[in-house]
């Protein structure tokens, strides 16, 4: 073989295995620009680097042949409030993150359609009581302050922490889902005295934050003795970080539950993309992450458990229904708002 015919067929060759990965890369943004994008609204401690959103997205993307973009905010009044503000123009196709206390709210304001669902086919909790023909759960959990064991001897009732000078961190009712679960806490527990309950803890507060992650770091930080969190939350310490040092103060008045929910937005332009993705979360493969990633219990039946889960504590559910809270929930702000600001 002549050099001169070396050379051509090498710069052939090397001209072939361009044009093959160029095809290949072609075919492949061409894919990419092609498949089905299911936009989900969500809250950021679901998207942060230790939360379900990524297991979810990757087991998702596995069955449905399409693209899963979260968009996160602060929280989940905060979701509710960036839906309002959008309306018509939202790219939201999933709204992930609301809760029972405000599927009322988010209703009124047309903000959602119906799943489609036949609720029969999911072993849902019997507690849960599950028959809403827009929203689906997809975990649940109770309301609790978390304390550290080894500086902070707990409290037995919300009485008795509200007449203690232990220092508290929670998080703002217009902004976030714990915040508006204090409200609701507290409004259940004093009635017509819960404005002065709201002056006595203000006494308290170290800060009041928009969201969850940023009250659980500054507590876990040392800043107060007390944060609003969920009875769930030393599962996380137990499991991940191998300590039972952190833990949830069972007050005997009781707990208000939490139901999170999942929903398909009025507006979506994936709708049947939509639906799969809400049964998705039921199944027993999103049921198994979210536990152990959103640090929350399974809404269905039979979902194995680490053991650390059997060491919380179970507490009395106390609180009102979605429509009660809808009902009053911009009032028991302003109350919030002007006893806390005195």
């Amino acid at each position: 073989m002549t050099r001169a015919t070396f050379m051509l067929k090498s710069c052939f060759s090397g001209k072939l295995a361009s044009w093959v990965l160029l095809t290949a890369l072609i075919f492949s943004f061409s894919t990419l620009a092609t498949a089905d994008r299911l936009t989900v609204y969500t809250y950021s401690s679901f998207t942060s680097e230790w939360g379900p959103g990524a297991q979810i997205k990757e087991a998702f993307e596995a069955q449905c042949a399409c693209q899963l973009e979260y968009i996160s905010l602060d929280d989940g009044v905060s979701l509710l409030n960036r839906l309002r503000l959008e309306g018509a123009s939202t790219r939201a196709d999933v709204i992930l993150g609301l809760d029972d206390a405000l599927i009322e709210e988010a209703r009124s304001l047309d903000l959602v359609q119906p799943h489609g669902l036949e609720l029969q086919d999911f072993n849902f909790k019997s507690e849960l009581a599950w028959q809403d023909k827009d929203f689906l759960p997809f975990d649940f959990g109770y309301f609790a302050f978390i304390y550290d064991s080894e500086t902070t001897q707990p409290v037995s009732s919300l009485a008795a922490l509200l007449e203690s000078d232990a220092s508290v961190i929670y998080q703002d009712p217009r902004t976030s889902t714990p915040g508006q679960g204090l409200l609701v806490w507290m409004k259940a527990l004093y009635g017509d005295e819960t404005a002065d309950a709201w002056s006595q803890l203000r006494q308290q507060t170290v800060t009041v934050t928009k969201g969850w992650s940023e009250a659980y770091s500054l507590f876990l930080e040392g800043e107060a003795d007390y944060v609003l969190s969920y009875t769930t939350s030393p599962a996380y310490h137990q499991i991940v970080e191998e300590t039972d040092r952190y833990q949830a103060a069972k007050f005997s008045e009781g707990h208000p539950r939490q139901i999170e929910v999942a929903a398909i937005s009025r507006h979506a332009k994936q709708k049947e993309l939509a639906g799969d993705f809400l049964a998705f979360l039921l199944s027993e493969t999103a049921q198994e992450i979210l536990p152990v990633t959103n640090w929350m219990l399974p809404v269905i039946e039979g979902v194995d458990l680490p053991e650390a889960f059997g060491d919380l504590i179970q507490p009395q559910a106390v609180g009102f229904t979605p429509e009660q809270i809808h009902q009053q929930r911009q009032q028991w702000i302003r109350e919030w708002r002007s006893a806390v600001s005195r």
